[in-house]
Order: structure tokens, then C-alpha cells, then sequence
């Protein structure tokens, strides 16, 4: 043999892709996507996704860097079951009423193999359940007395991407939380990106890679590796390591929805299905609803939260809200600034916030006794400035106040810079800084669910944690921000562009609602700023963007200027039947259609970006053999946000289930339609 020739075989090996073994495959209910366990060079386990044959995910890491060393190298499979699992469950508010919950699970059982180099071999399980439009997958650790603890530095799981994508996304780690404009940009381009992030890759396939049930647990980001390789970034705890706990445990779900359009994935339920039924009984008493406020005068600056002149949480204002309300059938009164602390600086120090009782100038007894004699509830408002242990020491008693006075929902709020939420484990100890979404928040957002569950109250979290589902298990955290909201609208800068809510439908709102407030009818934001929206997508929003409590979010005597329009926003429904996808592209367009629940009536929304779409639309979502009386309002003739945003028409029309209309939608503009049935 030559010389060279062993240098050469190295070399070409090195070169040949590593071999792996397959140790177990599980296909979807209706056989259209597979995922395959196989093990790697140096005993690493990976997985793989395919659709229909078709490679989604390459093979992809598993594993942990763990405080004791990593657990991913020399695993073996030890056990491996499947099962199958069909129901249909009822949501007792929600985009629909049911949901099939249908998967196949394969549950894999490793071990570090005997030599690994430490005395004690670690267990762990993976499980996939695997579902016709996407898969979960989560590690179980099971009870080992060599390790009744888990101190998790870092997560090595990985998401590789099988061809070239497009990317929607918005960064993580950085000071506004989650409030960015979203980026469209290749894969590759991504730094490090929260989730949900969509992809579209070059076969056309629509992929969303995102967390469920996120339970005493960091919140999981992507960093981009090599090439198309995304990989686990935990959100690090305040002391350095992202998550601690004690054995047994099972981590978050790790998702990944899969369409061939972006419709499929808003229609998907994998991460609802994904969570734990109801925990907290009979939610009845939470009552889906519309509402107006002391909110939009205060990004105007027209009003203050801080006590003075200009103060917006005073009893005669909110009389004021109070009869609104009631004359046009809304149920509840937002008033922000209603307790002492919003006085100097709250945002640099919210210690001085006192959730026990209001201000001089609000009667919060008397009003909510007005409240009530209208049929009006008012909704509370907490927020900490991220003085969160201030906050908890004072929740008990603060809850007992909204709950003597009737505020059955609570919006809560955690402004300040990412990763400085103020953690004093003891009054008069130490503070610690967290992120919002570490697992001390995680397990924050939880005490105050399950608190206020206690006592009938319902949660809209602002500044939060990311959605992952859990209102299946809590069906009292109702809505949440999470994402640029209308007031970005008012003061924003830039302020959201024409295609911010057609990229939110396939990016935020993938996991779960936004209380985006929409309705801001007089279409300016603060010093004249104009809102880049028609007058017509102000009201599309309604059905575009779900949530179970709706704002109406601008001025009284603004909507008394456009009487026309404001019919569509004290008719449209909030809680509903059925929901469906009718087209749509991220960042282009999208419309819905959603049936009322407890009613015949339909409604649809659609929304488009800075350019003009002509969309021919079916109805054949409206139910057969009736016909209805169709309330169109749509742009006018030569509407555009830029310079003649007002440009408004409101139609009406007979139509059936066999029909199709042109939504004709303006740059910046939109379309919303109330169906009433005829008989």
C-alpha cells in the first residue's frame, strides 16, 4: 500500500456524512408527516421530520448542558412505546367552540451508556406526539436518586431546516421585550429570534417553530447556527442558570406546525392541544366581552395616569365611560392610573405603587355600583413597573378589593427594560434581576392566575410572557400583549407599518390572543400622527385579530363622528362558533371568517399591506340553504391611509353558501362584514 493512502481514507472519510441508526419512526394519524429517531457518531440522538415523503426538519440534535455536564453525548436507547389518541374537546370561550385533539406519541426511553465517565447513568424520554399538521416534542426526566436535581445551563436542541427559507421574525435579548417590527429576511440572515418565528421554505411549505405549556421553565428563543441550523436559546435565570429543578419534570413542548399555505398554520390547534385540560373548574363567571377605557387619551397625552389637572382616572371621567358603555352595549370600563404610584418616576422605581386603594379622586365603590346599575363591569389595572415581588406582596389583598367591588378581569402590566424585573425573595433583602420571560416569570404569571382564579377574576397580561396555551389549562388568562400593539400607532417610531397586522396573523397570533385594542377611528395618533390604516381595516381588526375581550379603543366623540361605522364595532361578536382561514400571505394579506357563538350570524375581516388587493372570495364557509343579508363596510373609491384614509363604504347585499364577493382592499386599507341570517 502506498503511503498516502491511510492520510487519503481519513480524509474521505471525514468528508462521507456520519452514519446514523435508526431507532424509531411514528408517522401522523393521516400518514402525512413522520418523524424518525436516529442515533449519531459518538451515540448523539437526533431526529427528523418529513411531510408526505418530503424532508421539513434534517436531522436535528437533542440534548442538555446540564450543571454537571452535558447530556448529550454516549445515549442509548433503552425503551421505546407508541399509542394513538382521538378526542374532541370544548373550549369554554375561544376561536371555536371544539377541537380534535388527534396524535400518535412515540415515547423513547435513553441512558448514558456504562463508561460515560461519570458513576451514575442519567435517564431521560423523549416524546413526540405527531399530529397531521405539525409535531410536539419534550423530554421527561424521570425520578433518579443519583440526580434529584437538574440545573440547566443551556438546551442543545436544535431545528434544522432541510432547504433554504424565508424568515419572519423579531429579535430576542434585546430592551423592548417583544415589541419589533417583524423582519423578513432568508434564514440565514437570523441572529437570534423569539418565537413563534415563521418560515417559508423554497419548496413552498409554511413552517412556525414555537413552545407549548411553558411551565416552570425559560423561555425557549432560536439562535442561529451554522447554515439553516436553529438552535435552543433559554432565557438565563438571574443567576446565570436558565432553569432549576427538581426530578421528575418534563420540559415545555417544542412545536413545529407545518401547511402548505401560511392559512394552514392559523388554522391549526396543535399548540392549545398540546397543554393540560382546564385546572381551575367552572369559568362561567368570565364572560367574553367589548370594552372601553381611560387608555387611548393617556398615549394621546390629552390625559395623564398621574394624579394633577390632567388626571384620566377620576370619578366623573369614568362616569363618563361608564354611561358610553352602557348606551352602545359594551360591559366594561378600563381605567388606568386609578391607584397611587404613577406620580414621578414609576418607570424607574415601581416600589411606589399601592394596589390597595385608589386615589383621592376615584371612588372605585361608588363607581362600581354605577357600573353596575348600567350593566357595566370595570376592569381593573395593575401595573408593577416590574416591581414584581412589590406586587405579589400586596396581590392577596388586591384581588380581595376588584372582587368586593365586582372586577371580574384584571389587566396587569410589566414595563421596564428587558431583563431588569425586580426579584426580592425576602421584603427588605436583596433584588435580583430577571427577564420577563425566565422561569421566575413563568412561574409568577402562574401565582397570579391562580389567585385570581380564586377569586373569579380573569387575566389580560401586558408586557408578559410569551402565549404557549396555557389558557386551555388556565381559561382564565384570557388575552395578553406580547407584540406592537395600537399604541405603537399613536407615538411609535416608526409607527406599525400598513403590513403589521397581515404579519402578525401568521406570526404573534399563532400562539393565542392579543389585546391589540383596535378601533381608533379618527385614525391619529398623538400630535396629529396618522395611523397608517383605513378607516375600513379599523374594523376588520375585530375579526382578524382574536381576543376574547375586544377594546374599543378610541374616544367617545371620536366614534360619534362616524356613526356608520361604529354600527360594525357594536355589532361584531367576541367569542365564537367557528373560525376559519379563508387566504392570506404573511405580510401581504389575510382574511377570516368566524361564526358567533350562541348566534347564526357571520363575520368576516380582511386586511391588506401598502398595496391594493382584489380578492375573490367564496362564502362557502356560511351555512347551507340560508341566505343572509350581508353588512358590507369597505374602502372607498380612491381610499388609501396616505391621503385619504376616510374614504368609506357601507352596502348591503342578499347573499347564500354558493356565492363570491371582491374584497377590494386599499393600501393600508380593509373590509369587514356582518352576514345576518335572513330567516
Amino acid at each position: 500500500m502506498l503511503p498516502f493512502l491511510p492520510a487519503l481514507a481519513l480524509l474521505l472519510a471525514a468528508a462521507l456524512p456520519a452514519r446514523a441508526d435508526t431507532l424509531a419512526r411514528i408517522a401522523s394519524p393521516g400518514d402525512v408527516l413522520a418523524v424518525t429517531l436516529e442515533s449519531q457518531h459518538e451515540g448523539r440522538i437526533a431526529y427528523r421530520v418529513e411531510r408526505k415523503g418530503q424532508a421539513v426538519i434534517a436531522p436535528s440534535r437533542l440534548g442538555f448542558l446540564l450543571g454537571d455536564g452535558r447530556l448529550e453525548r454516549n445515549v442509548e436507547l433503552v425503551g421505546q412505546s407508541s399509542s394513538s389518541f382521538d378526542e374532541t374537546w370544548e373550549q369554554p370561550w375561544g376561536e371555536r367552540r371544539l377541537t380534535r385533539n388527534h396524535y400518535n406519541e412515540l415515547r423513547a426511553s435513553f441512558e448514558e451508556k456504562a463508561g460515560a465517565g461519570r458513576d451514575y447513568p442519567r435517564r431521560f424520554d423523549v416524546v413526540f406526539r405527531v399530529y397531521d399538521d405539525g409535531i410536539g416534542f419534550r423530554y421527561e426526566f424521570p425520578r433518579q436518586a443519583a440526580m434529584p436535581q437538574a440545573r440547566i445551563r443551556a438546551e442543545l436542541t436544535e431545528f434544522t431546516l432541510a432547504r433554504p427559507a424565508t424568515a419572519w421574525w423579531i429579535p430576542a435579548f434585546e430592551w423592548n421585550r417583544e415589541e419589533y417590527l417583524y423582519q423578513r429576511t432568508p434564514l440565514k440572515e437570523i441572529g437570534t429570534a423569539q418565537t413563534p418565528l415563521t418560515l417559508r421554505d423554497d419548496s413552498g411549505l409554511h413552517i412556525s417553530i414555537h413552545e407549548a405549556a411553558l411551565v416552570d421553565y425559560a423561555g425557549m428563543n432560536l439562535a442561529r447556527g451554522d447554515g439553516d441550523v436553529l438552535r435552543a436559546a433559554l432565557t438565563p435565570g438571574g443567576d446565570g442558570v436558565a432553569v432549576v429543578r427538581t426530578l421528575p419534570f418534563n420540559t415545555p413542548w417544542r412545536t413545529i406546525q407545518i401547511g402548505e399555505k401560511a392559512a394552514d398554520l392559523a388554522e391549526s390547534s396543535l399548540i392549545l392541544n398540546l397543554n393540560e385540560p382546564n385546572a381551575i373548574g367552572d369559568v362561567s363567571w368570565f364572560t367574553p366581552a367589548k370594552y372601553v377605557g381611560v387608555w387611548w387619551s393617556l398615549h394621546l397625552e390629552t390625559e395623564t395616569w398621574a394624579t394633577g389637572p390632567k388626571h384620566g382616572a377620576t370619578t366623573e371621567n369614568t362616569k363618563r365611560y361608564i354611561d358610553f358603555a352602557a348606551a352602545n352595549g359594551f360591559r366594561g370600563v378600563l381605567v388606568e392610573g386609578w391607584n397611587p404610584g404613577w406620580d414621578g418616576n414609576w418607570f424607574a422605581d415601581g416600589g411606589g405603587f399601592d394596589f390597595t386603594r385608589p386615589t383621592a379622586d376615584f371612588d372605585l365603590p361608588a363607581l362600581a355600583r354605577y357600573g353596575a346599575g348600567k350593566g357595566v363591569h370595570l376592569i381593573g389595572h395593575h401595573e408593577t413597573a416590574c416591581a414584581v415581588s412589590h406586587y405579589e406582596r400586596q396581590l392577596p389583598a388586591a384581588l380581595a378589593l376588584y372582587a368586593r367591588n365586582g372586577v371580574d378581569v384584571v389587566k396587569t402590566g410589566y414595563v421596564c427594560d428587558a431583563g431588569d424585573i425586580q426579584r426580592q425573595d425576602e421584603a427588605g433583602g436583596p433584588v435580583r434581576r430577571e427577564w420577563h420571560e425566565g422561569q421566575w416569570m413563568s412561574n409568577h404569571h402562574l401565582r397570579v392566575l391562580r389567585q385570581a382564579a380564586a377569586r373569579h377574576i380573569a387575566i389580560n397580561s401586558h408586557e408578559p410572557i410569551k402565549d404557549t396555551g396555557l389558557r386551555r389549562t388556565y381559561p382564565n388568562w384570557v388575552s395578553r400583549e406580547g407584540a406592537r400593539g395600537m399604541e405603537f400607532a399613536a407615538w411609535g417610531n416608526p409607527p406599525n407599518p400598513p403590513e403589521h397586522e397581515a404579519t402578525l396573523a401568521f406570526t404573534r397570533m399563532l400562539a393565542g390572543p392579543m389585546d391589540f385594542t383596535p378601533g381608533i377611528v379618527s385614525l391619529k395618533g398623538r400630535n396629529g400622527q396618522p395611523l397608517r390604516s383605513t378607516l375600513a381595516k379599523q374594523l376588520a381588526l375585530y375579526v382578524v385579530l382574536y381576543s376574547p375581550i375586544q377594546m374599543v379603543a378610541d374616544l367617545p366623540e371620536h366614534y360619534a363622528q362616524h356613526p356608520d361605522a361604529f354600527q360594525f364595532i357594536k355589532d361584531v361578536a367576541v367569542d365564537w362558533e367557528e373560525s376559519h382561514v379563508l387566504d392570506g400571505e404573511v405580510g401581504e394579506y389575510v382574511t377570516f371568517a368566524r361564526k358567533a357563538r350562541g348566534s347564526g350570524e357571520w363575520f368576516l375581516g380582511s386586511v391588506g399591506d401598502d398595496h391594493p388587493h382584489a380578492l375573490d372570495t367564496p362564502l362557502s364557509f356560511l351555512d347551507p340553504g340560508r341566505r343572509y343579508r350581508a353588512e358590507i363596510y369597505r374602502d372607498g373609491d380612491g381610499a388609501n391611509w396616505r391621503d385619504n384614509p376616510f374614504a368609506f363604504a357601507r352596502e348591503t347585499r342578499e347573499v347564500g353558501n354558493g356565492d363570491r364577493i371582491t374584497l377590494k382592499l386599499a393600501p393600508g386599507g380593509g373590509a369587514a362584514i356582518r352576514f345576518v341570517p335572513l330567516d
